[in-house]
């Protein structure tokens, strides 16, 4: 195969992964705490189509290589909601939460109270407090959420103060190892413990929002497929060049 197509094919491969991340992006502009995917690419040199019988070694060609995606853990809008059970962290941290395949970590606030009482996601794991999770009784009311987690309510007809426990919230060393598990939420298999965050703060009646630009994402979108529809006309041109070529070739005698 022809070096031209060879990297064409190269670049309409990577252009076809970027789309597929940047339509995920849009998929979840409106997902609460969702943090944007985006690619790495490098040049990748190897040698070209060539026949083995050359005295010299072919020149190296350029191809264009997607090395990975990486996450954009960049700090999403605040949105008021006045909710009690609405938390947003100002900071850099993550919620800590049970999933029936271990402890999990996300950025998604939107807390609510399950039949048991406890404090659980919107996909019903329960939030992990620095005792294990937080449970309620029917009697509480007025519940109030610190900046450092501390979860507090007014208890019964005597109003009385308690405490029903503290959110966790964590960070890790590295936290581009942290895996996208799916429901928004991060496995830290390779990141290292989970280490309390005391720089962040809870913000209680807040929701953050997805750090996905949906202007940009857009835009981007609309670039790719321009690109790649060049690069097909470009692999087109290229074979109807050897097609016009072999059929002149063709019209030569013998």
């Amino acid at each position: 195969m022809e070096n031209t197509l060879l990297i064409g094919l190269s670049r309409q491969m990577v252009l076809e992964r970027e789309l597929d991340v940047r339509a995920n992006n849009m998929a979840n502009v409106n997902t609460n705490g969702f943090k944007a995917n985006h690619m790495l690419f490098e040049e990748y040199l190897n040698s070209g189509a060539h026949e083995d019988n050359f005295q010299r070694p072919d020149r190296r060609v350029s191809y264009v290589q997607d090395r990975g995606t990486y996450v954009d853990f960049a700090q999403g809008s605040a949105q008021l909601t006045s909710n009690p059970l609405d938390v947003a962290i100002d900071g850099n941290g993550f919620f800590a939460v049970q999933t029936a395949a271990g402890e999990r970590y996300t950025r998604d606030g939107n807390l609510h109270l399950n039949a048991q009482g406890q404090l659980v996601t919107v996909s019903g794991d329960a939030v992990l407090g620095t005792s294990g999770p937080i449970v309620f009784q029917q009697t509480d009311h007025d519940i109030n959420i610190a900046p450092d987690g501390t979860v507090t309510v007014l208890e019964g007809l005597t109003r009385t103060d308690s405490i029903r426990g503290k959110i966790r919230v964590v960070n890790f060393a590295d936290p581009q190892k942290l895996l996208k598990q799916g429901d928004n939420l991060f496995s830290a298999d390779q990141a290292g413990a989970a280490q309390p965050d005391p720089r962040s703060a809870i913000q209680q009646g807040y929701i953050e929002k997805s750090n996905v630009n949906a202007v940009t994402e857009t835009s981007r979108m609309i670039e790719i497929m321009r690109t790649y529809t060049q690069v097909a006309n470009l692999l087109q041109q290229q074979s109807d060049l050897h097609k016009n070529a072999i059929d002149k070739l063709a019209e030569i005698p013998a």
